[in-house]
């Protein structure tokens, strides 16, 4: 896709940044501050493979802003991964926890590969070398990563593990917040592993209730069948909303009669896509965009939804499951033709609020049942949503620019007071 190798993704949220910055009065100097990162480490590391040769890879670390607390962020292990576009994660990951008023900065890394082309065994010693190789670049208190695309809560484990093994071993326990979306077993939270799913899930039905809208019988079409995509579809169904039509990186797939989302979460789980699941006939891309249905959840790579995209859809919803899937241009014409949108930076932050309640559980030394998890983060993505909608309609901008302006006030806020050292 010529688009995708030209779509400059750190600019546009430079531009959504400027736009948010003029409604929020933001001063110069910390519009200026937040248009870089602070630090941009790139590192290179052998890696022997199991066939005996070794292998060069390519990691990343970026850090956008820590005015708020440590930097926050996954780790992608994706091959078209660049420092740009971890540019516009790590800067988007400040305005997640800005908005959601998280004690975090933004952060975002990763290995420039394609992890379904490696071993177990590959994937471990890649994983431990790129830990290695970041060292005091992250830590507890500094720079905390998490999963993303291409990683999962064995990578955090790795990851974890060989940060615990290079401290003094007196202070090796206390170690273990150094990343979240761990599986419970290495300390990981209850309710983590579909946080970003279900923050996502209540600011459909926030939407739903503003809008007078009845979510149960409607119909969804879901771009990325994953860990988001994946847990999208299963709260979705409990909701009465029957998903059908799934994309992801092997093809399209509708049922009209709606997919059995437990039985094709499974088989993702087994066979690491939607190929070859027999309840869906195969569909071309085009296909699936113009798929008419009431909601419709990117939980993909970002820009996916340009123009032409946007104007096949025929839903009346969008909720951005993953980060960036709309190009500007994309989100122009969805809103002109009356087509909500939930914006990332605000229907995604789930998965963050939950790494933070992982982090500080983790620093208690407690473990929380999941009531606990699921109430607070229920409490939390209602706040963001209404905080959200109420700046969009009192500034009359789109929810996007409301949750940036938002986010933006509250780190400015910080260096009002803090001023500028030295």
């Amino acid at each position: 896709m010529s688009e995708q190798q030209h779509y400059e993704f750190f600019k546009v949220i430079q531009d959504y940044v400027d736009q948010a910055s003029k409604i929020a009065n933001l001063p110069p100097h910390v519009t200026s501050i937040l248009s870089q990162p602070k630090n941009e480490l790139i590192v290179h590391f052998p890696v022997r493979m199991d066939n005996g040769e070794t292998r060069m890879f390519k990691g990343y670390r970026i850090q956008h802003n820590n005015v708020l607390g440590p930097y926050k962020g996954g780790m992608r292990y994706h091959e078209t991964v660049t420092l740009d576009d971890l540019k516009a994660l790590a800067a988007m990951m400040t305005w997640k926890c800005a908005l959601m008023e998280i004690p975090f900065g933004g952060g975002k890394g990763g290995v420039k590969m394609n992890p379904r082309e490696l071993s177990s065994n590959e994937l471990m010693r890649v994983t431990r070398r790129f830990t290695h190789a970041l060292g005091s670049n992250i830590g507890p208190e500094y720079d905390i990563p998490a999963p993303d695309v291409g990683t999962n809560a064995q990578v955090m484990a790795w990851m974890m593990d060989t940060y615990m093994n290079t401290v003094g071993h007196v202070e090796k326990n206390a170690q273990k917040r150094v990343v979240t979306g761990k599986s419970l077993a290495c300390g990981g939270s209850r309710g983590r592993e579909k946080a970003t799913a279900q923050g996502l899930i209540h600011c459909i039905t926030e939407w739903a209730d503003e809008k007078n809208f009845k979510l149960e019988g409607k119909t969804a079409i879901i771009q990325g069948f994953g860990n988001v995509g994946g847990n999208t579809g299963l709260l979705l169904s409990k909701l009465g909303v029957s998903t059908i039509a799934v994309g992801d990186h092997s093809g399209y797939l509708s049922n009209p009669e709606g997919f059995n989302s437990h039985k094709l979460a499974d088989h993702v789980k087994q066979h690491g896509s939607i190929a070859g699941y027999e309840a869906g006939h195969s569909i071309t891309r085009e296909e699936f965009f113009a798929t008419k249905a009431d909601l419709f959840l990117p939980a993909a790579l970002e820009n996916q939804v340009g123009i032409a995209e946007a104007k096949m859809l025929q839903v009346r919803m969008v909720g951005e499951g993953a980060n960036g899937p709309c190009t500007p241009e994309g989100e122009k014409i969805l809103l002109q033709r009356g087509i909500d949108i939930l914006p990332d930076v605000l229907a995604n932050s789930g998965g963050v609020t939950v790494s933070y309640y992982e982090w500080v559980q983790n620093k208690r030394s407690e473990t929380w049942d999941l009531e606990e998890v699921d109430t607070k983060l229920e409490i939390a993505m209602k706040r963001g949503y209404h905080r959200t909608s109420t700046y969009a309609r009192e500034h009359s901008c789109s929810m996007r620019v409301a949750a940036y302006a938002l986010a933006l006030q509250n780190i400015a806020a910080a260096y009002a007071e803090r001023d500028i050292f030295p």
